[in-house]
């Protein structure tokens, strides 16, 4: 892992590139893909102590008891186009150190960089069957979830694909880990330093063009009717000045959507919006790019005065949208927070300790930032979605991955003086390890 860790980082400019050229995120992010992938590679480099069982002397008149952790044999993982080079780098790193071999099944539409990181890890030393590439689509991942070989499987990636991976993995007797949509939402209290706040937010709603799991995508603020109205104003003169284009270019700040579908579905969330009452602060739609006049482009969009009831806010856009929404009272947003169906990020925005500590303790969301917008949390914690955006026992990465990839067997002996005794002299024990 220290060479593979070595390899990556003289590799990123080359892997980023790939990633541009097939994803279409800007370069800037797609070196923060290989980064953050990074840091578990690095993580993974020194799990050996986690890998350590236990052991108690004499629980009984001559009676021991000890665990050993070891790997489950054959686990893969099938990742999703966004994040090309970090959700696989979450994956085989941590299955293959804690000693397993490791089927790998990149999105089909960005396969460019895992291809590159499988050669990567040849490089560094890794033998060979150790990490396996498949490529395809369903019919690959249905395949996976099937084959009795198979003991686990990773998967992140939309909510129906993760919930009929994860019941059929799980009929086959996997022990499954499915990361799935969201809908994150930050609340912005009115004591909330505004220039952080508005930078927080224009980073986290439109970065990687909304396309990323962490993204957010609703922004609440907190106080009486019309409360957001200064915000929105804001936001939307930084939104506004941000540059649509392809992602290899310098100046882009957002590239262009995976494909015309996502591009499409997006603009017709956005429609059904502003037609059942939500204003269009900000319209992205129609967005041309000088030759790129038929690019996968929707600008960034800001949706004001949006409902519950909504499209907009029910599904995951997965795009350069932002739904503004309004909430009386810090309770009242930690409410709708947990009338969202699904649980994978969430923050708050303020100065005040009290109020923080009320949030972080009251929505039911696996990971919070306080005045952090994307809470993604270092490889040494793990990725911890709830709810409707994750299904099985035990989260990515972190010690949660090292105990998803392993199991742990627990031996109780008892040796009395006498059976050795009589051991030894029946089986000649002496002559044990005798050349």
């Amino acid at each position: 892992m220290l060479r593979l860790q070595a390899l990556i980082r003289d590799h990123t400019e080359s892997l980023a590139a790939s990633i541009t050229a097939e994803q279409g995120k800007t370069l800037a992010d797609a070196r923060g893909d290989v980064f953050r992938g990074l840091e578990v590679v690095e993580y993974a480099a020194g799990i050996a102590p986690a890998l350590m069982g236990g052991f108690v002397e004499h629980v009984a008149g001559g009676v021991d008891t000890f665990s050993i952790r070891q790997p489950l044999g054959v686990v893969a993982g099938v990742c999703p186009f966004n994040f090309p080079a970090m959700i696989p780098l979450w994956m085989f790193p941590l299955a293959v150190t804690a000693g397993n071999t490791f089927v790998l099944k990149p999105s089909e539409r960005t396969p460019g960089a895992a291809v590159a990181l499988a050669a990567l890890a040849q490089e560094a030393g890794l033998p060979p069957g150790v990490l396996n590439l498949v490529h395809g689509g369903p019919e690959t991942v249905g395949a996976l979830c099937d084959h009795p070989a198979i003991a686990a499987l990773s998967f992140v990636g939309s909510t129906p694909g993760g919930r009929a991976v994860a019941d059929r993995a799980a009929a086959a007797g996997k022990r499954v880990q499915v990361n799935m949509g969201a809908k994150n939402h930050a609340v912005i209290l009115p004591d909330a330093h505004e220039e952080a706040t508005l930078a927080a937010l224009t980073g986290a709603a439109f970065g990687a063009a909304g396309q990323r799991c962490m993204a957010v995508s609703v922004a609440v603020f907190v106080g009486p009717p019309g409360v957001s109205g200064r915000w929105v104003e804001g936001l939307k003169a930084r939104v506004a000045a941000l540059a649509v284009g392809p992602g290899a270019h310098p100046d882009t700040d957002v590239g262009p959507m995976i494909s015309p579908a996502a591009r499409d579905r997006a603009a017709r969330l956005i429609g059904e919006a502003a037609s059942s009452g939500a204003s269009l602060a900000l319209d992205g739609r129609g967005v041309v790019v000088p030759g790129y006049e038929s690019g996968n482009f929707l600008g960034p969009t800001i949706l004001s005065g949006v409902t519950p009831a909504m499209g907009a806010y029910r599904e995951e856009v997965f795009g350069p949208v932002l739904s503004v929404l309004e909430a009386p009272s810090l309770d009242a947003a930690i409410a709708l927070v947990n009338a969202c169906p699904y649980g994978n990020g969430t923050a708050l925005f303020t100065r005040s300790g009290a109020a923080a500590r009320r949030f972080q303790a009251g929505v039911e969301v696996g990971m919070v930032g306080i005045n952090v917008p994307i809470p993604v949390p270092l490889p040494f914690f793990s990725f911890t979605g709830w709810r409707g955006s994750f299904a099985g026992d035990l989260p990515m990465y972190g010690p949660a991955g090292i105990e998803f990839f392993t199991r742990t067997k627990t031996v109780t002996t008892n040796w009395r003086d006498a059976d050795e005794a009589a051991g030894g002299r029946a089986g000649g024990l002496d002559g044990v390890g005798a050349s």
